[in-house]
């Protein structure tokens, strides 16, 4: 996997040396290409920590209401996250990728006579034997871990030696690379001893402490712009909550943890490697702030569109709460009317034939004549009351006298 990410990525930043000619250039190209190789994947997992950032108030809503029911909590986050098309992995997942990438990446830095100049690993090892042999000071402590990289500015000193050690290489390895840049030695390692007021000196040192300086500053921005899409349910922006969260939490520990650590490794590694993260962490931070302009831009459509439902339910339970109020200043006493459509009908059809009726007895008055009473309508029981309870064994005698005579 190695040698899959390494080769090619090797041969790219050989290229750019030969291109540009001046080692630090071609390594501040190589990083803005990596971070634009890498930028799919940084745009997934920066999509998806926004998403965990804006619904933030929503899980700590959930957490509250099923704090005695962890079963119940976990259906509602899970369904939470369907229903916002969050994944519970996704975020941390997009996030380690470009890890698996990088990290290998700074071998083709940490050793350039393989990687740039295409010599075997066993060619490398005695190259750096040689110049260890004549420069044995530069190669102390943890610096002999960066070997290739320190011994690469000093091959062409020891071309001769290298070639009475009867070891294989090519003419354009003898010559070796040139580390410098901007009167800087990105070979060498980073170190207060023996510190004299040199540029040389103080821009080796300035390197590491702008590489963690530029941790702090793209921490907080990137912490800023993803509470600025941390809204409610309504779409409403729920500051409290973006100060309170979890991720806030962590970062305030990761500001000041994950800069310290550069700075340490910083002084501890060849001045490329910090040059290298330097530039990655410039590009980092610009392609966070276009990143959460652009996401920002879809969520706050998608957050207008939730407060205007919003506010139209609102409105609507306003109204009904309107209505409902003048019902009752018209009724205070609260005394209600049985106003059913069936029951209205009938009773509207019986004042319909009680009109009827009375012109009809009226009219009949004035003619002199006598009206006829309506005969009554037989019930199938024959019992008033009970109009409707006749059955196949309805027997409207069967308590009679005569019944129990028989």
């Amino acid at each position: 996997m190695d040698k899959i990410i390494n080769v090619p990525f090797g041969y790219l930043l050989d290229w750019l040396y030969q291109f540009t000619t001046n080692y630090g250039l071609a390594l501040i190209l190589f990083a803005v290409i990596v971070q634009l190789v890498l930028l799919p994947i940084t745009a997934k997992s920066k999509r998806s920590m926004m998403k965990m950032s804006r619904i933030s108030p929503r899980l700590q809503e959930i957490k509250e209401k099923y704090a005695n029911d962890q079963q119940k909590q976990t259906e509602a986050i899970q369904k939470l996250y369907k229903e916002e098309n969050v994944s519970m992995t996704g975020g941390c997942l997009w996030s380690f990728v470009p890890l698996l990438i990088l990290i290998p990446l700074y071998a083709v830095i940490r050793e350039p006579i393989t990687y740039m100049l295409h010599e075997t690993v066993e060619n490398a090892n005695k190259i750096v034997e040689v110049v260890q042999k004549g420069l044995p000071d530069l190669f102390t402590g943890q610096n002999s871990f960066y070997g290739q990289l320190i011994a690469a500015p000093h091959i062409q000193k020891f071309a001769d030696a290298i070639r009475e050690a009867g070891i294989a290489v090519s003419d354009r390895t003898l010559n070796g690379l040139n580390f410098m840049f901007l009167g800087i030695d990105l070979g060498a390692v980073p170190s207060f001893t023996n510190l004299t007021f040199t540029w040389a000196r103080i821009g080796s040192l300035l390197i590491p402490i702008l590489s963690a300086g530029s941790q702090v500053v793209s921490m907080l921005v990137s912490q800023r712009m993803n509470n600025s899409v941390v809204t409610d349910k309504n779409g409403i922006y729920d500051k409290e909550t973006a100060k309170k969260s979890q991720a806030n939490k962590s970062n305030k520990v990761m500001l000041w943890m994950m800069p310290l650590m550069s700075l340490w490794i910083g002084f501890s590694v060849p001045a490329a490697l910090s040059l290298y993260w330097f530039i990655g962490g410039v590009i980092r931070l610009v392609e966070d702030v276009i990143l959460t302009k652009h996401y920002r831009k879809i969520y706050d459509a998608e957050d207008a569109e939730r407060l205007k439902k919003h506010m139209e339910q609102e409105a609507l339970e306003a109204e009904k709460e309107r209505i409902r109020a003048e019902k009752r200043a018209a009724n205070p006493d609260g005394i209600t009317e049985n106003t059913s459509k069936k029951k209205l009908q009938k009773q509207q059809q019986r004042e319909e034939e009680a009109a009827k009726a009375a012109a009809a007895k009226e009219y009949a008055a004035k003619k002199g004549e006598t009206v006829e009473k309506p005969e009554e309508k037989q019930t199938m029981s024959g019992v008033a009351d009970r109009p409707h309870c006749k059955g196949r064994a309805y027997d409207p005698n069967r308590y009679s006298s005569q019944a129990t005579e028989e």
